[in-house]
């Protein structure tokens, strides 16, 4: 006969526990930068008989990013999770409607300081001398009536309307240097000039190297003639028109590894006001299925050919637009990881608020890891993070009312809990 099951008993009754141990780091952090006074300073406007300020409603809106807790909806998990509350500061924690309500007048009359804010710390968490600049776009589709969605390219949802956010990306760290938030039928050259300019300006050190990529959405003369005004490198994809195709074929290329072969050579478009070096990547077909390229074929080959301005090598040129995957793996992230595409309301001030506070969580992210992270986690993507560092079971106790946090003896990665700790109270930051 089978063994009779246990007799278990079910009690809801742990009012100290919490799934978030690891958030602690993370409100350490926050207090060594006094980010809550910083975004209480946002503006000055505030609701009447409102139980929040500016600071404590932002602070509710990054922390379920951080999280991963996705759609506004989801953060009633954090109302009912004292240990959460006490760690953050909290008293209460805010409903889905109080947060949707302060998104319209962030983006109504914060918005500007925000950025302020932001690109303080964006400043900060980029110290290289020697810029990538890395332009991408993607495509946000929406099921609802939000305002000034439009129908535009959309490879997954035909027909449908949708957003099209436009990001440049700092290649070196990951962070999200600038973006804008965009119709879905949006052209997205004239709005690149514009994200790059701010770019440009962000920058602090005059002599630093500046350099860009962007694929074949970029490929437009009045894109080049900017960058080249500005004294920057370049690396883009160029569209594949019968001009360009026609004088591939003739080409002297010089081969490499693996059957790969590359060749360079000058070539004016006739509606371009000058010439520009071109370099042409070949492979024959068939291609290797992990090897992607920017792709036409044409007489056993397959092409990818690049406009650029850089003094290198063509293989070298190829090899240095291949570090564009970043911008890629980071959208990847923010999609996946960081629920940009959740669009909270129909109005639009309210939505691009939300989608520059997902950024600005992002960004703080990066922060966090590159100051306080040992080695072997820094590159961890954020939902592999969440598992080793924040979702940690934890109980609240107050021996001889000292506040102490209980983590499992069984944690595999307490080495690391630790180190991040320490690192947090020897290391000083402001912004």
């Amino acid at each position: 006969m089978p063994k009779s099951r246990r007799k278990v008993r079910i009690s809801f009754s742990g009012d100290s526990l919490t799934h978030f141990g690891g958030l602690f780091l993370l409100q350490m952090f926050f207090q060594r930068l006094g980010l809550r006074y910083e975004l209480t300073r946002l503006h000055r406007r505030r609701e009447r008989n409102s139980r929040y300020t500016i600071g404590e409603l932002a602070l509710a809106l990054i922390y379920p990013v951080l999280l991963g807790l996705g759609r506004i909806e989801t953060t009633k998990l954090l109302q009912q999770n004292g240990v959460f509350q006490d760690l953050t500061g909290l008293r209460t924690y805010p409903d889905p409607t109080t947060l949707r309500r302060f998104l319209t007048r962030l983006g109504t009359y914060g918005m500007v300081a925000f950025h302020r804010l932001h690109d303080r710390i964006r400043t900060q968490a980029v110290k290289s001398k020697s810029i990538r600049f890395d332009l991408d776009t993607t495509v946000l589709t929406v099921y609802g009536n939000q305002e000034k969605a439009k129908i535009g390219h959309n490879p997954k949802k035909r027909g449908r309307p949708s957003f099209q956010p436009l990001f440049c990306f700092e290649g070196n760290s990951g962070v999200c240097w600038e973006a804008e938030w965009l119709p879905g039928d949006a052209h997205p050259v004239p709005h690149a000039i514009s994200i790059l300019e701010r770019s440009l300006n962000k920058l602090q050190a005059a002599n630093r190297k500046v350099s860009v990529r962007a694929d074949a959405a970029f490929y437009d003369q009045k894109f080049l003639d900017f960058i080249e005004e500005k004294q920057a490198f370049y690396a883009i994809v160029a569209k594949m028109f019968t001009p360009l195709k026609n004088r591939l074929g003739a080409l002297r290329y010089r081969r490499y590894h693996s059957g790969l072969e590359a060749a360079s050579f000058m070539y004016q478009p006739e509606s371009w006001n000058k010439a520009r070096r071109f370099v042409i990547i070949r492979r024959p077909i068939p291609e290797e299925p992990s090897w992607q390229m920017s792709l036409f074929k044409m007489k056993g080959f397959t092409y990818q050919v690049i406009v650029t301005n850089l003094d290198l090598l063509p293989i070298n040129v190829w090899k240095f637009y291949n570090g564009r995957s970043t911008a890629e793996l980071v959208i990847r992230e923010l999609k996946n990881g960081c629920a940009i595409g959740s669009i909270p309301r129909k109005d639009w001030v309210a939505n691009l608020a939300y989608f520059h506070i997902v950024l600005f969580s992002y960004n703080l992210l990066i922060w966090f890891k590159q100051l306080y992270l040992p080695k072997d986690f820094q590159r961890l993507n954020i939902q592999t993070l969440r598992h080793r560092l924040f979702w940690v079971p934890a109980l609240l106790i107050r021996p001889q009312g000292i506040p102490t946090l209980k983590l499992p003896k069984s944690y595999p990665y307490q080495n690391q809990f630790l180190t991040t700790l320490h690192n947090i109270e020897r290391h000083r930051v402001t912004f």
